[in-house]
């Protein structure tokens, strides 16, 4: 499953995890992605790959 909302584009992030004695190691954060069924424009129905920021905020038509 691809790590990128296909609404937004908003995908996995980098940077460095901190431990309490100041040592950085690399981390990533994963973007909250979810396979919800899609309502097209023309009436056919598909599977996206949608953030849960885009479900929440009505972006995108969801399929019944």
């Amino acid at each position: 499953m691809s790590r990128k909302c296909e609404i937004c584009g908003k995908g996995q992030v980098s940077g460095n995890a901190v431990s309490h004695s100041n040592r950085h190691t690399r981390r990533k954060w994963n973007a909250n992605i979810q396979t919800v069924r899609v309502a097209e424009e023309n009436g056919t129905v598909r599977r996206a790959n949608v953030c849960t920021r885009c479900i929440r905020s009505n972006k995108v038509n969801r399929a019944i």
